[in-house]
């Protein structure tokens, strides 16, 4: 089914975009103009819904958005001060995520879009996180590296452009993020995960224990071949080492109190850098066999404040440069959907109502 829409001249002038993300546990809406000046931003966190459960539970966040999802859009275009007819478009994640999440939001986008008779601009989760730390500069973008890690995705991509994304290396388990709240689970620190051991590990001697950083193996007879070794990350090793570390020998055994833990802060710390200088250790070495001097660090995991020291000091040394959205754009958020529906809009990237979503 196509939408009857007409893109009248004033609104496609006015570089309008509604934005809207439910890929995981954030209901999210936006209203940005010409890709990078932010209007709007609302986001309802589930965080606390989820807590209890040490992670995201599927069937309540689609439950959560089915609940929010209309009152954001309201809000977001309230506080534009925008009207629906004064849009040149509506763009929503379409992938990667929770289905049912990814559901929710598509079909509020696709009844917004049939009343208003707009143009449905489908947005990758992952190339939306990049686009996040584009939205403030003032030179060109492209080509960069881009290091998008999260709770969902840890991954490197060599990008050209806004819809031109090569995939280069990623996670063979946990992603980041994932690892941040499994070991702050074994720590005895609250959910999410990040914000916890970032905190607890400012009390802490990063060097105080040597977790292990996983490296990837090289390819058989790489050397007679001329290849490169992989790229790539892995964290579970990491965290069953912390695991061993917490519990002793016998990882079945009941987690101590978290006062009974031995120099937490100090495990905090160790962990964190290990899984920091993984990912530091990846991008940059990508960036420099792909020769190529930015390097796009994005995802919630970007909000944590030693990734951006050692990532920004690392890059410095090897002769590039390290950009992060602002904190506020890290993680899941509708203005990062709102910014790359619009040069999407411009290169004619719309669809119809038949539109669907993929997890993948």
């Amino acid at each position: 089914m196509t939408i009857e829409h007409s893109v009248i001249t004033d609104t496609a002038q006015g570089k309008l975009i509604l934005g809207i993300e439910s890929s995981c546990d954030e209901t999210a809406a936006s209203v940005v103009r010409g890709g990078t000046e932010i209007l709007s931003s609302i986001i309802h966190s589930q965080a606390e819904e989820h807590a209890q459960f040490g992670g995201v539970v599927p069937e309540i966040a689609g439950r959560s958005h089915l609940r929010e999802v209309h009152r954001v859009i309201r809000e977001a275009l309230r506080e534009a001060k925008v009207s629906p007819a004064e849009l040149a478009g509506v763009a929503v994640t379409v992938r990667p995520g929770l289905i049912g999440s990814l559901l929710v939001g598509l079909s509020a986008a696709k009844g917004f879009a049939l009343r208003h008779r707009l143009p449905l601009i489908p947005v990758h989760h992952i190339h939306a996180h990049v686009w996040a730390a584009t939205m403030e500069l003032t030179t060109e973008a492209f080509p960069a590296i881009a290091l998008v890690v999260s709770g969902g995705h840890t991954a490197l991509y060599r990008a050209e452009s806004p819809r031109e994304f090569t995939p280069l290396a990623q996670t063979l388990d946990d992603a980041a993020g994932e690892a941040f709240d499994k070991v702050a689970w074994i720590l005895g620190l609250a959910y999410p995960g990040g914000p916890s051991i970032s905190k607890l590990a400012e009390e802490g001697d990063p060097s105080a224990f040597r977790f292990p950083r996983y490296r990837p193996k090289a390819l058989p007879n790489s050397k007679e071949l001329g290849l490169e070794r992989p790229l790539g990350f892995s964290f579970s090793g990491l965290k069953t080492s912390v695991l061993y570390h917490v519990r002793g020998q016998d990882a079945l055994a009941d987690t101590p109190a978290p006062s009974d833990i031995p120099r937490r802060a100090d495990v905090a710390a160790s962990f964190q850098e290990a899984v920091v200088d993984a990912l530091v250790n990846q991008a940059v070495e990508a960036a420099s066999r792909e020769g190529l001097d930015r390097i796009f660090v994005a995802g919630g995991v970007a909000c944590n404040k030693r990734l951006r020291e050692k990532m920004t000091a690392a890059a410095i040394a090897a002769g590039k440069t390290a950009i992060f959205p602002s904190p506020a754009y890290c993680s899941d958020n509708a203005a990062m959907i709102a910014g790359l529906g619009w040069p999407l809009y411009e290169a004619g990237a719309t669809s119809d109502l038949t539109l669907d979503a993929s997890p993948r």
